[in-house]
């Protein structure tokens, strides 16, 4: 027999986006068999709620994960009464005082009971299972402190799992601090400017327009004069500023967009859609409820406080173009505000996804942990009629029906995945991919003061020399014996190629 939240949602043919991970039942014994996504829990006969609304949703708190869309939706389905009889049956219960509040707190609407007037205050989450506000807020009607991290129009949750818990103690600043006790104090603002345009051709590439050559240098530019600085990024005036820089001026739709939007790919035969974004209407309002989170979590851990202004603005999806790269600038700007790495060094995300298919493809597996249930749940609900033109300029003929529906999910995601990839993209990128950087610009610099011991030159020709050994297998063009005749000399020729060599063969272990 199935109790807590899944037998209310049974009962009233309740059926979230985002599947309830955890199925309660009652047997003969106290048993737990958890996967990846589902948790199955049975209970001796002792633990049997009232077979009632406030039986199950009491148990439900008790012993299940939170799930603020399958709330919102059951709420809009039952209505005040079940909680209105619950609260007047039991005022001053823990349970019964936090379902009121959640209740009008997703609903908007004010249930018909008095004020509680006694009793210690409880919390809308438990702070130990959840990212919760840094600061809760006391609301004295229900003698509840609201820690919910976020807004009703825009609420994720994140569950402190264990794998939660051991990827944000990664500790950037000492990460980055054994970097400079490595390679040298200054090494990393030194690969500051390079590591920037890193970032954004990677970030391109996983758009797969690597050969924007003018849009990547753009939004190296974005990068590195926003990155930290501009205020408020998630602002509509910030948001345009970044686009535009990335975009250019002249670009169409310039702003939030007032268009329909879909993530998909084009065939032959017809448009794939891999996901739908929320209706443009009611973007300005779940956006704010984004400000919201990045406002109340301030404190909380940087790591999944980036994850979830990153990938929350994604699944948003609040411009006509650009959502890629502004999505990977907010980890940087997110990490760079709570100054857990210093302004000015920007670490290569974009560049650690595209490294390997094994984080290309655990980029697409985070992403999907939303999008997938959601579009099984709306696999019908969309369709291609007459094309429109919309108010920023969009053609499209995509119709979907569910959009009041689809809020529900929009608003309330679950984000525990996106920030256990987030810090381990972030682990491996200051271990691996700086690290490697570093190992180059040093390798680099000893190889440019090794030749100039043999030809006194400018920093500009030496690097000239240098990559044109590293390209053409440490052999000497044509081309460049030209254009310096001092290598025409076998003899200095076959210095310079030594000098070169050495400084990139050197052991670079250490410092």
């Amino acid at each position: 027999m199935q109790i807590g939240f899944n037998a209310l949602a049974q009962r009233y043919k309740i059926n979230p986006a985002q599947p309830l991970r955890v199925k309660s039942t009652i047997g003969s014994t106290r048993t737990s068999r958890e996967t990846d996504d589902r948790i199955d829990n049975q209970y001796p006969a002792s633990y049997q709620p009232e077979d009632s609304f406030a039986g199950h949703f009491e148990f439900g708190l008790k012993y299940e994960d939170i799930h603020l869309e399958f709330f919102a939706r059951l709420f809009a389905t039952i209505g005040p009464e079940p909680i209105e009889a619950w609260c007047q049956k039991a005022p001053y219960g823990q349970y019964a005082r936090r379902t009121g509040f959640l209740y009008e707190w997703l609903t908007g609407q004010r249930l018909n009971v008095p004020d509680v007037d006694n009793g210690a205050y409880c919390t809308a989450l438990p702070a130990q299972s959840y990212l919760v506000r840094s600061t809760p807020k006391r609301v004295k009607r229900w003698r509840v402190n609201n820690n919910l991290p976020g807004s009703a129009e825009f609420c994720p949750l994140v569950r402190r799992t264990p794998a939660v818990q051991k990827a944000i103690e990664f500790d950037l600043k000492t990460s980055l601090k054994a970097l400079d006790q490595q390679f040298g104090a200054d090494i990393l603002m030194r690969t500051a400017s390079w590591l920037t345009f890193k970032e954004s051709r990677a970030s391109f590439l996983i758009e797969k327009e690597s050969d924007q050559t003018d849009r990547v240098q753009r939004f190296a530019h974005v990068i590195a004069q926003h990155c930290g600085h501009i205020e408020n990024p998630l602002s509509s005036d910030s948001l345009r500023t970044l686009q535009a820089g990335i975009l250019g001026e002249d670009a169409l739709g310039l702003g939030l967009r007032l268009s329909p939007v879909f993530v998909g790919q084009a065939t032959l035969r017809e448009d794939l859609v891999h996901y739908i974004a929320p209706p443009f209407a009611a973007v300005p309002n779940i956006l704010d409820g984004l400000s919201t989170f990045e406002a109340v979590t301030r404190g909380a851990e940087p790591l999944a406080r980036a994850a979830v202004i990153a990938f929350g603005f994604v699944y948003i999806h609040p411009m006509r173009d650009g959502n890629g790269r502004l999505h990977r600038f907010l980890i940087n700007d997110s990490l760079i505000r709570d100054q857990a790495i210093p302004d000015g060094v920007i670490l290569p995300i974009s560049a650690t996804i595209t490294s390997s298919i094994n984080f290309r493809a655990g980029y697409n597996k985070t992403l999907d942990s939303f999008s997938k249930p959601f579009m099984q749940r709306y696999a019908t609900a969309y369709r291609f009629g007459p094309i429109k033109t919309f108010a920023d300029g969009t053609r499209s003929n995509f119709i979907f029906d569910e959009y009041e529906d689809a809020l529900f999910a929009w608003r309330y995601p679950d984000l525990t995945a996106h920030v256990i990839y987030t810090a381990n993209v972030v682990a491996h990128t200051i271990h691996t991919e700086m690290a490697e950087e570093a190992r180059v610009l040093i390798r680099f610099q000893r190889a440019q003061q090794q030749l100039k011991e043999v030809l006194e030159m400018p920093d500009q020709d030496a690097n000239r020399i240098i990559r044109s050994l590293k390209e053409n297998n440490w052999q000497l063009s044509g081309k460049l014996k030209k254009e310096y005749p001092q290598l025409a000399d076998a003899v200095t020729a076959e210095r310079v190629i030594t000098a070169v060599r050495l400084g990139f063969e050197d052991d670079l272990g250490g410092k």
